[in-house]
């Protein structure tokens, strides 16, 4: 667990805006030294820059969190540069709009994350000084809005990735946390414009009106670096802002509760006999 964040290392994805440079700033006040990680070139420069132009200890590494060598080449150069890494975070993401039948692709929002875990968690495990890992997802991923579904099930892959790492992370002094927001002020609307080659190349057309105004509405990146950093201190496994999204997230659970209550009303109604006919497991 991760009290202070003073003299700490922090590696943080997609950090050439929005949330990520938002977590970026917020760590290196508070004394931490920063690695900020892009696919973007050219906002990760200038982002680099404004945090240099404030005095933080911070450097950059072009990043495409979606092919795993490229990931693992900047955890080597965040290694050689600040020694220690102790805070990890998982942000980079994109808006993936469209029905189910177009899922197709998860590099980045999901993949991004695993391999983020899988190139940082051993560094931390054998320095033995604590850390913590956040992985950005999505309230949609709890929610499951109708018209994202790629974006929705990232999202909620995450999510389970992130529960999964914490039951495995128990008892240690690393922490996990998962970033569930709404819509916040970033570039995610645009977000197409970073595609690599290999999945079809930049897409430079303007953002979809209806979700380019709600980003713009949206929650002001600073204050949901705030909320990382107070989770982090106190070891929070969810991270959940916009609280008028609360009940459409209860109305899911409610859901699955009243499924349960039937399978115990079944299971009452059910003869001995077929019960203890049943395979032990599925």
């Amino acid at each position: 667990m991760i009290e202070s964040f003073d003299g700490r290392t922090a590696f943080v994805t997609g950090a050439a805006s929005g949330i990520g440079l938002a977590l970026a700033r917020a760590l290196a006040a508070e004394g931490a030294k920063v690695m900020l990680a892009d696919i973007e070139r050219g906002a990760l420069d200038a982002a680099l820059r404004d945090l240099q132009d404030s005095g933080a200890d911070a450097r950059a590494v072009a990043c495409d969190v979606s092919d795993r060598a490229s990931v693992v080449r900047a955890a080597e150069e965040t290694f050689a540069a600040f020694g220690k890494v102790h805070v990890v975070c998982n942000n980079a993401g994109v808006g993936i709009g469209g029905p189910v039948e177009a899922i197709t692709l998860i590099g980045v929002n999901f993949m991004g994350a695993v391999h983020g875990i899988q190139a940082f968690l051993p560094h931390i495990k054998a320095h033995g000084e604590g850390g913590h890992v956040v992985n950005t997802a999505s309230l949609a991923g709890l929610a499951g809005p109708a018209g994202i579904a790629p974006y929705n099930a990232t999202k909620a892959a995450v999510i389970s990735l992130t529960e999964t790492l914490a039951a495995e992370l128990a008892g240690t002094d690393i922490g996990v946390s998962v970033l569930c927001t709404a819509f916040v002020r970033t570039r995610i609307a645009t977000s197409a414009r970073n595609r690599p080659a290999r999945f079809g190349g930049a897409d430079d057309a303007p953002a979809n009106p209806q979700m380019a105004a709600l980003v713009e509405v949206g929650l002001d990146p600073d204050f949901v670096a705030d909320r990382v950093l107070a989770a982090i201190r106190s070891n929070d496994l969810y991270i959940l802002t916009h609280p008028e999204m609360h009940d459409v997230v209860a109305g899911r659970f409610d859901q699955i509760l009243a499924a349960f209550d039937k399978a115990s009303l079944h299971e009452a109604s059910t003869p001995p006999e077929a019960v203890s006919a049943r395979p032990s497991s599925a």
